[in-house]
């Protein structure tokens, strides 16, 4: 079984009940048994897909948390969780914070080709490049490395009976998503990230924003 369909599992187990994620759980695992759990999960991915109407600019990526100074991130102190709560949305917390999942496909970065950067949505550490970006098929925001890797910290996830890398921002700790094995050529990898645990800062504005160190990465050679 795929880690992309491992992915889907995941997020549907969080949207369920305790009871549900129980059947949900034993459903899939009998599907795999019978040969058409494949299926099966991307039915369920292709229903919550979507273009992202509906959604409000917040919960697809906007804050109220302040854009950072130059160098800021890096003497960054986590707020209390009172004012994560009050200065983010509550997809953001609950994705940063709670570990959550958002939804495939209906969100900010999936599709977002734009030239620029990402940055942890709760501290402002650069995290990606959009020169890292791939169209991983799973509806969710893929990288094959990360910009700062001084900036990721990787942790086992055992959580709905599997074991998985999780990712997190060093200086936020937030809950950014996983990484897996099965990306493409330089590195293999595939950095799945949730849209709302991130900023995407676009290459004219990297500058103003404070990152104008990063601009160097989109200037034609």
């Amino acid at each position: 079984m795929d880690s992309a369909k491992i992915d889907n599992i995941h997020y549907w187990g969080r949207m369920a009940s305790p009871l549900g994620r129980v059947t949900l759980i034993a459903a899939v695992l009998l599907l795999i048994l019978a040969g058409c759990g494949a299926q099966a999960l991307d039915e369920q991915g292709s229903q919550a897909g979507g273009s992202g109407a509906g959604q409000t600019d917040k919960e697809k990526g906007e804050s109220h948390m302040a854009s950072p100074l130059p160098g800021d991130w890096r003497n960054f102190k986590k707020p209390d969780d009172a004012t994560l709560k009050r200065t983010l949305s509550p997809l953001q917390y609950e994705v940063t914070q709670k570990e959550g999942t958002e939804s495939p496909f209906n969100n900010a970065y999936d599709h977002n080709k734009r030239e620029g950067i990402y940055v942890d949505i709760v501290s402002g550490e650069p995290l990606f490049s959009s020169r890292d970006k791939f169209d991983s098929g799973t509806g969710w925001p893929s990288f094959t490395k990360p910009l700062e890797p001084g900036n990721i910290v990787e942790k086992k996830d055992r959580s709905l009976f599997m074991t998985r890398t999780e990712v997190r921002s060093k200086h936020g700790d937030s809950h950014l998503g996983h990484v897996f094995d099965d990306g493409p050529p330089p590195t293999g990898l595939r950095f799945c990230m949730n849209s709302a645990a991130m900023r995407f800062i676009p290459k004219e504005d990297l500058a103003k924003e404070g990152y104008g160190e990063y601009s160097k990465l989109f200037t034609a050679k």
